[in-house]
């Protein structure tokens, strides 16, 4: 452990940061190779399961939308390599979304009325609870345009898209595109206690645990739920927050009975151009990632994952929104460090875009607390890692 200085923090950055990206980039692209085999094998199964090459810009609702296309390729010409359909969690933990087909032309539904089902189409004498801030229901008619196979009962149930339904069918699918494609021995299927569909991916270096994930890709409309941003706030800019906006969400097939709000491709534009006033956020970002990953909270499947830290950088800048304050990596990087201790020790971690959402609400308060005390002894004496 050395003293924190900028000569350290280069070094930092070259032999840790660095070396991180570069093994994690080299990890996606052959996952994402093998998950791309799999889907185009499921999609020509089931046309609603597109291939994860469809995703994002790719995919077809966004195909009568030139204006947003012309849009996406300018504001990323020139950017590194980006996945739209792959999210790194931690180094050997990543979710991925599968886009869905034939659900175009959506409306926020107003109306809300209470489902007495099970996820097989059983009659409950209660009803069903309601979705959390950051899920919703799903019904097909919110589609103008829709599919027949949607409306069929094998995943719809009075009218709702039921997820687990979704996922039963996609897992079935998964399971016999590994044997077709001859992947076995690359890829298996983990055992899950609920209706997510989880694999085991070997690469040449390492095995990593995937979430895949049926999706809604819903672009130009942005949800009701998400009433951002808050009034007064400097950060972003209010023209920036327009062109996030108009790229719309994704509906995640994450739990039984509702979806879940997503808003990777927003998130994207945040990050694109950050330090374009020549600030350092980014860099305290990686630096935060690398040290929790190596020291505050280390493993295969951490407690808090880079989509965590992505949460506190957002909060983070809204709050510094000025150019002078990240100008200096220690202030800035101890600023976020901060505020990423505060939300640990308080079991609460505001989501950027609904903020009725805490990420930190079903994590085990006993590791949030050994994480807060590894975070606690770093602000005391703050030193990087560079063993």
């Amino acid at each position: 452990m050395k003293p924190f200085t900028e000569e350290d923090v280069e070094f930092y950055i070259q032999n840790k940061v660095e070396q991180r990206h570069h093994l994690v980039s080299k990890t996606v692209d052959e996952v994402q190779k093998i998950i791309q085999q799999l889907t185009a094998e499921i999609s020509y199964r089931d046309t609603r399961f597109q291939a994860i090459s469809n995703s994002g810009v790719h995919n077809e609702n966004f195909r009568d939308q030139p204006a947003l296309l012309a849009k996406w390729s300018a504001l990323l010409r020139g950017k590194r390599p980006f996945h739209p359909s792959v999210q790194v969690l931690a180094p050997s933990h990543f979710l991925i979304t599968i886009p869905l087909r034939g659900l175009t032309g959506y409306r926020e539904r107003q109306v809300r009325h209470w489902r007495y089902y099970t996820v097989h189409g059983a009659k409950l004498l209660s009803p069903v609870r309601d979705p959390e801030e950051l899920q919703q229901w799903l019904e097909v008619e919110q589609f103008s345009k829709s599919l027949q196979q949607w409306h069929e009962t094998e995943v719809n149930v009075e009218g709702d898209l039921v997820p687990a339904k979704v996922l039963a069918i996609f897992r079935e699918l998964m399971e016999k595109s590994i044997t077709s494609c001859n992947l076995s021995s690359k890829v298996s299927i983990l055992e899950s206690f609920s209706s997510v569909v989880r694999v085991a991916v070997e690469t040449p270096d390492s095995q990593v645990e995937v979430e895949l994930v049926p999706t809604v890709e819903i672009p130009t409309c942005w949800p009701e739920r998400a009433r951002w941003p808050r009034c007064f706030k400097r950060w972003p800019p209010q023209e920036k927050v327009q062109c996030i906006k108009s790229f719309g969400f994704n509906l995640l097939a994450r739990s039984n009975y509702h979806w879940q709000l997503d808003f990777c491709r927003a998130e994207r534009m945040l990050i694109e151009g950050l330090d374009e006033d020549g600030g350092c956020r980014i860099k305290c970002f990686r630096v935060m990632r690398q040290m929790k990953e190596d020291v505050w909270c280390t493993g295969n499947k951490p407690i808090l994952t880079t989509y965590h830290l992505q949460m506190v950088l957002f909060w983070t800048c809204e709050k510094y929104p000025r150019t002078k304050d990240w100008h200096c990596f220690r202030e800035g990087f101890l600023r976020m460090v901060k505020k990423l201790h505060k939300c640990v020790s308080q079991h609460f971690l505001k989501h950027y875009f609904v903020r009725g959402t805490n990420l930190l609400k079903y994590a085990n308060t006993s590791d949030l607390d050994l994480v807060a005390g590894k975070l606690a002894v770093f602000l005391e004496n703050p030193v990087l890692c560079l063993d």
